[in-house]
């Protein structure tokens, strides 16, 4: 006659519970792992989905645009740039006074042209004492160049709702040519006047020494440009 001992019972319960909980264990990662793929799965497909979507929808067309004069709507009209600060960020300032213009040649969109006149004293880091070093003969030099200018020399395959367009940019007297990405975000009408309008996002990169502003070598000398504009027609 066996003798069933607390201590006999106990060591095949806590086997039995190992056990258990090693297989819980296991159908859980099982579980996590197969969600984890589905989710995976889900996102590259919804990815595709997007990616095939955007290729179908017709780009916008500067030619859907009547000809004629067009300029920057204010309050929608944004200029700023960008640097590398010793690697430990990147500010961003912009300017917040600017007047920028189109010709649009909507028969032959190559022949259009685009002119920008920047107050170089209207950059705004957020700091006031920053913004008054930036104005100041270190850098931007406003009081003999206050204003920065931009007129285009070239356009070319905005057509497609992508194209770049290449001009001549001064600043502090020192002119040199610079070529911008541009992307044709849509052509249409105000929606409280009815005015014709269209907007764009360009962006090129500028070196600081190539214009006479790149003082101080620990702060990154290249520095990225971000245009956002939306041109109202000039009735």
């Amino acid at each position: 006659m066996s003798v069933i001992t607390r201590k006999s019972v106990f060591i095949p319960m806590m086997a039995f519970m190992l056990i258990g909980c090693s297989a819980a264990n296991e159908a859980v990662n099982t579980a996590a792992s197969a969600a984890s793929s589905e989710a995976a799965s889900s996102s590259a497909a919804q990815s595709t989905s997007q990616a095939v979507k955007s290729a179908l929808e017709p780009a916008a067309n500067i030619a859907d645009a009547p000809s004629g004069e067009y300029e920057d709507l204010a309050g929608h009209a944004y200029i700023a740039m960008s640097y590398d600060h010793q690697g430990y960020a990147r500010p961003i300032l912009r300017w917040g006074d600017f007047d920028a213009s189109v010709t649009v040649d909507s028969e032959n969109p190559e022949n259009s042209s685009l002119e920008v006149v920047i107050d170089a004293a209207s950059i705004d880091s957020g700091v006031e004492r920053f913004d008054q070093h930036l104005v100041s003969a270190d850098f931007f030099d406003v009081e003999n160049h206050p204003e920065i200018t931009f007129e285009s020399t070239q356009m070319s395959q905005i057509v497609q709702g992508r194209g770049k367009v290449t001009g001549d940019l001064t600043i502090k007297g020192i002119t040199k040519p610079v070529t911008m990405d541009v992307t044709l975000n849509k052509v249409g009408k105000h929606f409280q006047n009815g005015q014709d309008i269209f907007g764009i996002s360009a962006k090129t990169m500028l070196r600081r020494d190539d214009f006479g502003v790149g003082k101080y070598d620990i702060v990154g000398q290249e520095v990225e440009v971000q245009i956002e504009v939306e041109f109202l027609k000039v009735e």
